[in-house]
């Protein structure tokens, strides 16, 4: 999937007014799970999109300790403060961007599921239509 693509389902799914907001949504959910999963995954996980999506996964594996230890209501209170959004709007967002996220790769979100908390791991798999 191209990065125009990528962020123009973003932008449908979560219902956003901009693609401004589906690139910060993107890049604040993408920071926060590569915060998570080990560097390895995240490298497998760039690897699989866009290159300027897929940086934002690099960006957060090359300057942090990836393996911090957080369950859903942290994941989505870091992408609320990334994107200057709050918490609901994040919650939705994130959850659209794990839907293209689903669509984009090949073999790698199970994996990625597979590293993260049960309440984490069943908010990735939640969709955007999903509540808070």
């Amino acid at each position: 999937m191209q990065h125009d693509a990528f962020i123009g389902q973003v932008q449908a799914r979560a219902r956003l007014d901009s693609r401004g907001a589906a690139e910060a949504f993107t890049r604040a959910t993408l920071e926060t799970v590569a915060e998570r999963i080990n560097p390895d995954l995240a490298d497998d996980l760039a690897a699989q999109l866009p290159q300027e999506i897929g940086e934002n996964v690099r960006r957060v594996t090359d300057q942090y300790d990836p393996t911090e230890r957080f369950g859903q209501d942290e994941f989505v209170d870091r992408v609320a403060v990334r994107a200057h959004a709050d918490r609901s709007q994040a919650s939705f967002a994130a959850r659209a961007v794990f839907e293209v996220l689903d669509d984009a790769t090949t073999n790698v979100m199970p994996k990625v599921r597979g590293g993260l908390p049960e309440d984490l791991r069943r908010f990735t798999l939640a969709g955007s239509s999903g509540g808070t």
